[in-house]
């Protein structure tokens, strides 16, 4: 009897263990910083299916970013609480140097078109879309890997830091499906 108590907590332990690992955050290290950008951007093309953010300035692509997305990125976003990042033209109408991820420059989401649509539905649309580095409580060089926002647009924190620098109140973001 003793024998198999010890046999079924050693089971126990590894179920434990396994679905922390399951469940745990994954981790993977940030890409190497770039030389950083001067001046503004025109505009932020964000390509959802390729997982892809790229800056542009008179035409040109400066910079193409790895970002993540909501934890439900198919299709555009219809209310709140569905995971998936809009899609649409969008402007930057704010910037938070204190939020709970590092940096952040909200757009401004939800337009007319999305309070119509979510008022004929009887639903809310959601809000607080934002592009963002990391979580504040992970270290500098770590990103959580794969889509896991609420439908922000994530990326690392030396490539949020360089976005920040360049990309003004008004900036146009386009994010394409």
């Amino acid at each position: 009897m003793k024998r198999l108590g010890r046999l079924f907590a050693a089971l126990m332990l590894l179920a434990l263990i396994a679905a922390t690992l399951l469940l745990w955050p994954r981790l993977t290290p940030a890409p190497p910083g770039l030389p950083p950008l001067t001046g503004t951007v025109d505009r932020i093309v964000i390509e959802k299916s390729a997982r892809r953010m790229a800056l542009i300035r008179d035409g040109e692509e400066l910079r193409v970013y790895p970002i993540a997305l909501g934890f439900s990125p198919e299709g555009d976003k219809e209310r709140e609480g569905d995971g998936r990042t809009p899609e649409g033209e969008y402007r930057i109408d704010r910037r938070n140097e204190h939020s709970a991820y590092h940096l952040s420059l909200g757009l401004d989401y939800p337009q007319p078109e999305d309070r119509a649509r979510a008022q004929a539905g009887g639903y809310s649309p959601g809000g607080d879309i934002m592009i963002h580095g990391q979580p504040n409580s992970l270290p500098e060089n770590l990103m959580v890997k794969g889509d896991w926002t609420l439908g922000c647009i994530a990326l690392s924190n030396a490539g949020m830091r360089e976005i920040w620098a360049v990309a003004p109140i008004g900036t146009v973001v386009e994010i394409r499906p």
